[in-house]
Formats: C-alpha cells, structure tokens, sequence
C-alpha cells in the first residue's frame, strides 16, 4: 500500500468566493479533512489559499467548497511550495 506524499499548494481562487462565507467553510471543511494553511480574502474579489495535506484531500476540500450553496469557483490558480513542518491547524487570515 502505498504511503500518501504530503504537499502544500498555494491557492488563488477566482469566482463567487467573498461574501459568501467561503473563507469560514474552507476552515471548517480543511479542519474536517485534516488539512492544515490558511486562507484569506484578496482586495480583488478573488481569496487567496495555502493548504497542506494529500492531493486527494486537498481535492475533496475543493469539491465540498464549489458545493457550498452560494459558492461558486470559476478558476484556481495552483503552485505546489514547500510545506510548513511545525503548523498544526487551518486558520482564517
């Protein structure tokens, strides 16, 4: 079986995503599943987003997001970076 590879994404996120309370679902789903980063709301209307996990829950984080009622994501921007050995949680910013 194999061994599931921690990785850290940083995350722009495009669409219906502020004032929507996609910042409070992402922290609830990312505790949920896990996940530890943060995220937070840009001066552009997009949110921006660091999470840190497994590829496959970071992806189940993004699908229980673009199911959110009033969510609706149009398009992510992604980088993989470095991860953050020492964090311990997800956090609003």
């Amino acid at each position: 079986m194999n061994e599931e590879r921690i990785v850290r994404k940083h995350m722009d996120i495009y669409g219906r995503v502020q004032g929507v309370g996609f910042r409070y679902s992402a922290c609830y789903a990312a505790s949920d599943l896990g996940l530890t980063g943060w995220v937070r709301n840009r001066w552009d209307g997009s949110v921006e987003m660091e999470v840190q996990g497994t590829e496959e829950r970071i992806r189940e984080l993004l699908g229980m997001l673009n199911r959110g009622r009033f969510i609706s994501i149009e398009k992510i921007e992604e980088k993989t970076i470095p991860i953050v050995s020492k964090e311990t949680k997800f956090k609003i910013r």
